[in-house]
């Protein structure tokens, strides 16, 4: 699954208590992509922003997700024109998603648990559903430091010279 583990633990210094949620640490902007679409169209969707998955949605929906893995392994790998495969021949599905109040720590142990990258977050279940972001370990490998600066900040007694911190 993944070589590295990771535990994100509620920070408590001195009877402060500091408990992240995914809207914390999610990307707001999501790119998305219909099934219809060609293979080669969703790569250059991904080339042109930077990112390595898009969310397939359909009349509003989420249906799946198409990462750089599934091109590379379900396209490439298989001789297959990007320009004749569709995204929904490719794609991720069923979609695993959560809520922006999750607690990120349970976000994480179910991406470890399932072994995901990326975890689609909307704003409620059900019919009436709509993404509002997207969760992915980068963000969280990203969000460490600037929380580790920012409890240094707040709590300076609390930390003393040659701390070091790490993830385990």
């Amino acid at each position: 699954m993944f070589p590295l583990s990771i535990k994100v633990i509620p920070l408590a210094v001195e009877g402060v208590s500091v408990s992240l949620r995914v809207e914390d640490c999610m990307t707001r902007r999501v790119v998305t992509v219909e099934p219809g679409y060609s293979v080669r169209y969703a790569a250059r969707l991904m080339k042109l922003y930077g990112i390595s998955s898009l969310v397939v949605v359909s009349e509003g929906r989420i249906v799946g997700i198409v990462t750089e893995r599934d091109i590379a392994y379900r396209v490439v790998a298989r001789g297959l024109n990007p320009e004749r495969v569709r995204v929904r021949d490719i794609m991720s599905h069923p979609v695993i998603v959560t809520y922006p109040s999750t607690p990120l720590e349970e976000a994480v142990e179910a991406m470890f648990r399932r072994g995901i990258k990326k975890l689609p977050v909307v704003n409620r279940s059900g019919e009436g559903s709509k993404l509002v972001g997207i969760l992915s370990l980068t963000d969280v490998a990203r969000l460490q430091p600037k929380l580790i600066e920012a409890m240094r900040e707040a709590f300076p007694q609390a930390f003393t010279e040659g701390d070091e911190f790490y993830v385990t």
